[in-house]
């Protein structure tokens, strides 16, 4: 409902890319669980071992699925089924259909989100997808000071139900008794060397409590039962429900909110794509609420304090945006278009038409590569890129050194990808011409020349990789006669 009347507004229809769009709805239910099971692994930080029980926990290292899936039977495991279906499908109901519904009656005009998706372009819906979904969200919550303001709304929630129903120890445990047990601890050890027999009681259960606690919250933890514990525990459930829907109402607007006022600024009345706009809303609500938080940290040091603060902030922010521009704007822009001369327009555009690209979406598509080829660089052997990826991580925003990642980074991968954008284009183009060909010939060495040289430096690469693997093939021989 919060796209269909965009599309009927405007005519569309994803029949023509039906493939595309049962791939876009598939990666985001993926990404949906993904983050429903991040969320998960969160409150299980906060509340008392023993609260979920009734969902597995991905962080056991005795879980294993797939020799779950072999070994238990099939009713098994058509009654998880019908538990996920049931949970999923009552947090699809609580917190996207009656939010829908409550926000289509107070704001009428507010509904729906405008999606420019064109039949003849169904990669673009799809790239700004896994913007959103793979960059956006994963930049804001992989913040550690984000993910410390959600643990703590979280642990602030379950506080306050916890003292509204009497149910803090069933919620969070009883720390007081922690506290008297690690105090014990120490006396029982004096006692434990001063005398030959044991101290049972307080020492055992102190013992059971620091193996229940090692390695993180797992196990059953005993809680205390208060008067009337299925109404209280049914209290804390439409609780429960009821924060939920008032921050699922909050997400879908707030965000878009800003977003949209925002963007009015310079692009007037033009409808603009909703992830853009939830995006924009989404980071300005981070950084305004990050503002906020570090004021309050630097009032009591004094006006000369903030100050200095407010002007080394300033410089980091700008170094920060240099930063940004060459490697989340320039190399993006131009790996994304590589990717459109080497794979997508050889493979979709034929021979008698022009290829058209679009900055945009290439842009879009090359943040998705440059952060997997970030990723593999990692994870794979040590290298110069590798080296200069992980002191630049090392050195974080707050020690963001511009000169090191100018001439070690951005320069080096910049020219890179220049080079192998104008090489091929300056032979097909300049040097082509030259020897006297048709124009069907230059034609088609400007559309396949790009895969060529792909193909020649692949295999040129895997020819020096066999080689050296043969001298080292050969010194082994040697050495071993």
């Amino acid at each position: 409902e919060m796209f269909d009347a965009t599309l009927k507004d405007r005519e569309l229809s994803f029949q023509s890319a039906p493939g595309t769009t049962m791939f876009l709805h598939w990666l985001v239910g993926m990404v949906y669980v993904f983050y429903f099971a991040s969320f998960i692994l969160l409150l299980r930080e906060v509340l008392r071992p023993g609260v979920l029980w009734f969902l597995r926990n991905l962080n056991d290292p005795d879980f294993n699925p797939v020799q779950e899936m072999i070994h238990l039977p099939i009713y098994r495991h058509l009654r998880r089924f019908i538990l996920s279906v049931i949970v999923f499908g009552s947090i699809v109901l609580l917190m996207l259909w009656l939010p829908i519904r409550i926000i289509k009656y107070l704001l009428p005009n507010f509904l729906p989100y405008n999606v420019m998706l064109y039949s003849d372009a169904p990669v673009s819906e799809l790239s700004l997808e896994l913007l959103l979904l793979q960059v956006v969200l994963p930049a804001l919550l992989e913040q550690g000071h984000t993910r410390q303001w959600l643990k703590g709304l979280v642990r602030a929630w379950t506080v306050t139900a916890g003292y509204l129903l009497d149910l803090h120890s069933y919620l969070l445990g009883d720390q007081e008794e922690n506290e008297n047990n690690a105090n014990q601890q120490p006396n029982n050890q004096h006692a434990r060397n001063n005398n030959a027999i044991p101290v049972v009681g307080e020492g055992l259960h102190a013992a059971h409590q620091a193996i229940l606690q090692q390695g993180g919250p797992v196990g059953f933890q005993p809680y205390r039962r208060p008067l009337k514990f299925p109404l209280r525990i049914f209290l804390l459930i439409v609780f429960m429900c009821i924060t939920l829907l008032i921050a699922s109402l909050i997400c879908l607007t707030l965000p878009v909110f800003a977003g949209r006022w925002l963007m009015s600024f310079w692009t007037g009345t033009a409808k603009i794509h909703e992830l853009y706009t939830a995006a924009c809303g989404l980071y300005v609500c981070w950084l305004t609420i990050r503002a906020v938080t570090v004021l309050v940290a630097w009032m009591p040091q004094g006006r000369r304090v903030i100050f200095q603060k407010v002007k080394e902030w300033s410089l980091m922010i700008m170094k920060t945006l240099i930063v940004a521009i060459l490697l989340a704007g320039v190399v993006p822009l131009l790996l994304g278009l590589l990717f459109e001369l080497v794979i997508v327009a050889p493979l979709r555009v034929p021979l008698d038409q022009t290829p058209l690209f679009y900055p945009w979406q290439d842009w879009a598509l090359g943040v998705l590569h440059a952060k997997i080829i970030a990723a593999i660089t990692l994870m794979g052997p040590q290298w110069w890129l590798k080296t200069v990826i992980e002191q630049v991580y090392a050195n974080g925003i707050r020690n963001i050194d511009l000169h090191f990642i100018i001439r070690k980074l951005a320069a080096p991968v910049i020219s890179v990808l220049l080079l192998s954008l104008c090489v091929p284009y300056i032979i097909a183009s300049g040097v082509v011409p030259l020897l006297g060909v048709t124009a069907e010939m230059q034609n088609l060495v400007q559309r396949r020349i790009y895969p060529f040289l792909l193909m020649v430096v692949v295999l040129m690469g895997i020819l020096s990789f066999q080689v050296r693997q043969f001298k080292r093939l050969y010194e082994h021989i040697k050495n071993d006669k």
